[in-house]
């Protein structure tokens, strides 16, 4: 059984691959530009991406990332160090991001958390006539009165 070696712009390919939504026809094309067209871009994405992580951590509060044990952000004397009481979801307001949303929301409200979503409508200035009939429909049903 042979083993068939691979050499750098294969595995150059096959790390960018990794990234979300890249493919592999997507991954050989950033390959070959960085490569072809752009070498002083690629070293210096690969020095970042070492550096990073070399010396990036999670914070050990709220779980951000951070150069240190407790973020900036953690450390400040003026934050709020309250539990969460309330979660505003926004997803999309597709078939997809309604289910997250869903489902996000009941397993909050189960631990107690108010949770509510981003209001959604016709948009300030829009003309009602280039308006989908479900953005209308969503706008009637999350109407308050003033």
């Amino acid at each position: 059984m042979s083993v068939k070696k691979t050499g750098s712009l294969e595995n150059l390919a096959e790390a960018l691959r990794r990234l979300p939504g890249i493919g592999p026809k997507s991954a050989q094309r950033m390959a070959y530009h960085l490569l072809q067209h752009d070498r002083e871009a690629a070293t210096a994405l690969g020095h970042a991406l070492l550096n990073a992580v070399d010396r990036i951590q999670h914070c050990s509060a709220c779980n951000t990332f951070t150069e240190i044990e407790v973020c900036e952000t953690c450390q400040d004397i003026e934050r709020d160090p309250g539990t969460v009481s309330e979660v505003v979801l926004a997803t999309n307001f597709t078939n997809e991001g309604e289910a997250t949303a869903h489902y996000i929301s009941e397993t909050l409200k189960a631990r107690g958390l108010k949770v509510s979503r981003l209001a959604r409508g016709v948009p300030v200035g829009g003309e009602l006539e280039y308006v989908d009939a479900g953005t209308i429909a969503r706008a009637m049903l999350d109407r308050r009165t003033t």
